[in-house]
């Protein structure tokens, strides 16, 4: 008797809740937007590594299947699907593929609008997995590149992010827990913390220079951080679509799976198309 009249309240409490919203299926834009010098967003551009012969493509998106609109709030729901991959790059215009990521999940969210300010927080479940590919095999040698074999490396987690924007600086901190995980030694929780500000220019209304970080805490065997900063210029709408040109540092564990273990350092240039 108790499920029966759990479902009705919630049945009712839904009919209520739409009945006095504004709700659009498929909306154009994103309720909650990507934080910028997070890697494990959805990114539609390519990285170019400074000094070496590497580049990382990515190809994703994020789209929200619906927003509810009540009062100053808006409530949304919606799907995550991304790679991204390690390339080499060769004569004759030849990127062997190294390695690559997937990512897909759902996410929900709610942000809270204001004049002073906004404020929310997103919610995601998540899987990835990584795998090798075959140009990590080196022909010549008849062998994987530097002796590392494939393995399997897979994870899936929930991540709870709240943020608060306050004059074009939006912060945020963030905890993922990888309730299943493999290699085992991996840790369990991540913590996360970063922000990101943009700035106007005079007479300019089209072009955006922003600074952006981001600082994950990971445990393989200790806790270490992984440091990400980007400096850009964004051209179109700074909360929507547009184009990013950025330069970035990286310090930290290794964004792809199959070198969970393998620490990079590197600057680098990077496009990106903005959802």
């Amino acid at each position: 008797m108790l499920k029966k009249l759990s479902v009705i309240f919630i049945f009712l409490a839904g009919t209520v809740l739409f009945a006095q919203s504004d709700v659009k299926l498929f909306p154009d834009n994103l309720n909650i937007k990507p934080f910028a010098a997070n890697y494990l967003e959805p990114k539609m551009g390519c990285l170019f590594m400074r000094g070496k012969n590497n580049l990382r493509l990515d190809i994703g998106n994020s789209r929200d299947f619906i927003h509810i609109a009540d009062e100053n709030k808006t409530y949304s729901f919606g799907g995550d699907f991304f790679t991204f991959t390690k390339l080499r790059g060769e004569k004759d215009f030849h990127f062997p593929v190294d390695a690559v990521d997937y990512l897909f999940g759902i996410n929900g969210g709610i942000k809270i609008t204001n004049d002073a300010y906004q404020c929310g927080l997103r919610f995601r479940l998540s899987h990835i997995s990584a795998h090798f590919v075959d140009g990590h095999y080196d022909n010549f040698s008849t062998g994987w590149r530097g002796g590392r074999t494939p393995r399997v490396y897979s994870r899936e987690f929930i991540e709870l992010t709240p943020f608060y924007s306050v004059r074009d600086f939006r912060f945020y901190l963030s905890y993922s827990y990888l309730f299943h995980v493999v290699p085992k030694e991996i840790g369990k929780s991540i913590f996360q913390i970063g922000g990101e500000k943009y700035f106007e220019l005079p007479f300019i209304n089209s072009v955006f220079p922003f600074i952006s970080y981001d600082l994950k805490l990971s445990k393989l065997e200790k806790y270490a951080g992984t440091n990400s900063i980007s400096v850009g210029i964004k051209i179109g709408n700074k909360n929507e679509g547009g184009i990013s040109l950025m330069f970035d540092y990286f310090a930290g564990n290794s964004v792809h799976g199959e070198y969970f273990d393998y620490k990079e350092k590197y600057t680098a240039f990077r496009m990106n198309l903005d959802l």
